[in-house]
């Protein structure tokens, strides 16, 4: 499937409800709009919604990212969704949904003829630019603690709609070919809950398959970097690695540091 260029139709919703419906564990709630897709699964979470809720705004109009960024896009030109998840796994394993969820969407980018690759720990990047962004967020209910994840993936917007120039979109990467949003919701749905089961059925074994794959595909891996880090400090180094419990591992002037929150900039060489 593939975007008019010219045109921005709002979803089909009837296409998204019959292929959905084959996709186990999974209630699609569709919204024309909303200021956040983040805030209506948090909400629906605590008032007991299960696992594999997924919330779909047409449009979203207030979205939130990493460290409290935005995310806003014009109607129709982008996908937002929240996916609300209760995990089994043991807390400390936490930290890394966010991860998973970033290297699901790229690996779901490549299947349509993109090369998306993951800056740690979430941003999905096409030739260097942000295409899309991840904002996972625990919700503690009646019930027990739930994750909600969101996603926000920019499919048709132009270059003068960007909000930043380090900012892209599936058009501009690849406009004569662009996916309709259907299909790229879909395919990153349908990629998310099969890794997200996998992970959660697999064991050590399986957080051990991840962690490598996530290292090998992450785009950080390798390059020199500075890491601004909650309350205002900096390292830089070279990243070398991505532990076993997703923290960015830097290879600085003073020796490693494992780096488990904080704003990568990849150095470009001067």
């Amino acid at each position: 499937m593939t975007a008019d260029a010219d045109q921005r139709p709002p979803l089909d919703a009837a296409l998204l409800a019959e292929e959905l419906a084959l996709t186990p564990d999974l209630t699609l709630e569709l919204l024309p709009e909303s200021p956040s897709t983040n805030r209506v699964a948090a909400d629906r979470a605590r008032e007991g919604a299960p696992d594999g809720l997924l919330v779909v705004a047409d449009h979203q109009t207030a979205g939130r990212g990493r460290l409290d960024r935005t995310w806003e896009t014009p109607a129709g030109a982008a996908i937002t969704f929240s996916l609300l998840l209760r995990p089994t796994v043991p807390a400390a394993s936490w930290p890394w949904l966010p991860l998973l969820t970033g290297h699901t969407v790229a690996k779901a980018l490549d299947s349509f003829g993109y090369d998306a690759r993951v800056k740690w720990p979430n941003d999905v990047l096409i030739e260097g630019k942000k295409v899309a962004g991840i904002l996972v967020e625990r919700i503690e209910t009646g019930s027990g603690a739930a994750a909600v994840v969101g996603v926000g993936i920019n499919v048709t917007t132009d270059p003068d709609e960007l909000p930043v120039p380090t900012a892209t979109s599936l058009r501009i990467a690849h406009g004569d070919r662009t996916p309709t949003r259907e299909g790229v919701l879909l395919a990153v749905v349908a990629g998310l809950r099969e890794g997200y089961d996998a992970w959660q059925a697999g064991g050590s074994e399986a957080g051990e398959r991840l962690a490598s794959s996530y290292a090998a595909a992450c785009s950080t891996v390798g390059q020199d970097v500075r890491v601004d880090l909650p309350g205002g400090t900096a390292i830089s180094g070279r990243a070398v690695d991505v532990d076993r419990d997703g923290r960015l591992v830097v290879e600085t002037a003073d020796g490693l540091e494992k780096v488990g929150a904080g704003d990568v900039v990849h150095v470009v060489p001067g």
